[in-house]
């Protein structure tokens, strides 16, 4: 069993109250380990010790030098490969080749990659006329924002925490993270990554603990954290911009989504059946870009329907470890109680169950995990609960379309817009539907395929702002304009 602490100024710290909660394992609901929760005390502290980090070593630290400190964060997590992918399996239940194929590995570059763009990016600069002749220089400067507090998710804890940890530092930020309560291991290891490496203290902090009236609210609405990054579901990014309201505070939101997934008659049959699969059903379907609304075109239909039908119940649970095993756990029992509660909303709604719509039946102590059936859902319209919300589970509902007009509409009538997967050999329609479709990220014959250096993130009700790139410069740094009269 393992007791995970706070890391505040370089150093694990317990609460100043002694309060701790449980940690379990979403596969067998066996206890792993106990957390400190954090309160405003701890939040207090880390902020603290990440703004006196500003004015330290870290503040004064050139570019290069600090680019290389991070390419030995990258180092020093991959040389702590295996600890790193153990301590996500027992957070997250899922499988092995998930968690070391992906995002591991990601969690790494994302250190690298926008190490260097901040190293590479240029500034721009204008000479403007003046009317005594001689002219003016402008030009632009980049500065770190200051403190970040940084809440991120359980789906995917050490990729989508270290997606925002990664340019906060680059850019020269201090961070204050507040993992999921439900996923405090890697945030929890890479205190460990920073100290080995030499990363001055406070730059990095970790406060475990929960969102509401706890050390999630404590952190949004403190006076000395200059801006607010947070991957999580709507009603929660609508509680911190209104906390971050207070102090006219930046905020950047990847938020929920219903994402739809539109197949085309044309498409390559198989790769779409497997992209669908993927998207539908990877990380037990608790992927913000995964889909939940299917549309296929009405002469492909049937074939579709069956293939995906097939594919799930081909699908092998298991622990982490298990050869073979390519099905997880969702990640708690609270959560499981939700999705099956969809479930069965589908069911009083008149859904044609196609698969699943249960638990399956599971040897011994798997039992006692947090297990769900993939499952899949036909002839609900479009005003259904399990069609308008999310659920973040491995499910989804399949309807026939008969024209690109009708499905775009369909793609469209929904609050969230986060992303889109598109399955078609047609180009000019493949070009037509992804300017249609009201969303931050279209996919044309993939699913997940991510260049880091594009922008990403949703429209609409699914967040604010973009990440990748030197999208993610203009959160993390406060661009200033300098004017030289010559």
């Amino acid at each position: 069993m393992q007791n995970f602490q706070h890391f505040i100024n370089g150093q694990f710290v317990a609460s100043a109250s002694g309060k701790t909660f449980e940690k379990r394992s979403p596969l067998d609901n066996a206890r792993l380990g106990l957390v400190a929760e954090g309160g405003q005390r701890e939040v207090d502290a880390a902020v603290a010790a990440a703004k006196a980090a500003l004015k330290g070593d870290w503040g004064k630290m050139p570019t290069d030098k600090r680019v290389a400190m991070l390419h030995a964060v990258a180092d020093g997590i991959t040389k702590r490969f295996d600890d790193f992918v153990a301590a996500e399996e027992a957070d997250t239940g899922q499988p092995h080749h998930v968690i070391a194929h992906a995002f591991v590995p990601r969690g790494a570059a994302n250190f690298k990659i926008f190490a260097d763009i901040v190293k590479n990016v240029p500034a721009e600069s204008f000479v403007m006329d003046t009317p005594d002749g001689a002219g003016a220089l402008n030009y632009a400067i980049r500065k770190p924002k200051g403190v970040i507090g940084v809440i991120s998710p359980w789906n995917a804890p050490f990729l989508l925490m270290t997606w925002k940890v990664g340019p906060a530092l680059a850019c020269g930020n201090t961070v204050v993270v507040k993992p999921s309560e439900e996923t405090p291991a890697t945030a929890t290891l890479l205190g460990e990554v920073m100290n080995a490496v030499g990363v001055p203290p406070g730059v990095y902090n970790v406060v475990h603990g929960f969102g509401p009236d706890a050390a999630g609210e404590q952190l949004t609405r403190h006076d000395d954290v200059d801006a607010i990054t947070f991957t999580g579901e709507t009603r929660t990014g609508t509680a911190i911009m209104k906390a971050a309201a207070d102090g006219i505070r930046d905020v950047s939101f990847e938020l929920g989504g219903k994402n739809a997934g539109i197949v085309f008659a044309d498409c390559d049959f198989d790769a779409a059946v497997e992209g669908i699969f993927r998207s539908a059903f990877m990380n037990t379907g608790q992927v913000c870009l995964g889909t939940e609304r299917v549309y296929v075109e009405r002469p492909l239909f049937d074939r579709f329907v069956a293939a995906l039908k097939a594919r799930c119940e081909a699908v092998k649970y298991g622990r982490p470890s298990d050869a073979g095993s390519n099905y997880g756990p969702l990640i708690s029992q609270e959560h499981k109680r939700k999705v099956l509660s969809y479930y069965a909303k589908a069911v009083a709604e008149g859904a044609n169950i196609v698969t699943g719509g249960g638990v399956p039946d599971l040897p011994g102590i798997l039992a006692e995990g947090a297990w769900v059936q993939p499952t899949i859902w036909t002839g609900l319209p479009e005003t259904a609960s399990v069609v308008r919300e999310e659920i973040f589970g491995p499910c989804c509902h399949i309807r026939p379309f008969d024209s690109e007009d009708e499905v775009v509409a369909l793609a469209n009538a929904n609050r969230y817009g986060l992303s889109t997967t598109i399955w078609t050999e047609n180009l000019k329609r493949a070009h037509r539907m992804a300017a249609a479709v009201e969303v931050g990220i279209t996919w044309v014959n993939s699913w997940f395929l991510r260049d880091l250096r594009t922008p990403f993130g949703g429209s609409k009700q699914s967040g604010i702002g973009r990440e990748g790139g030197v999208h993610s410069l203009e959160f993390y740094t406060d661009l200033r304009n300098v004017c030289i009269k010559l």
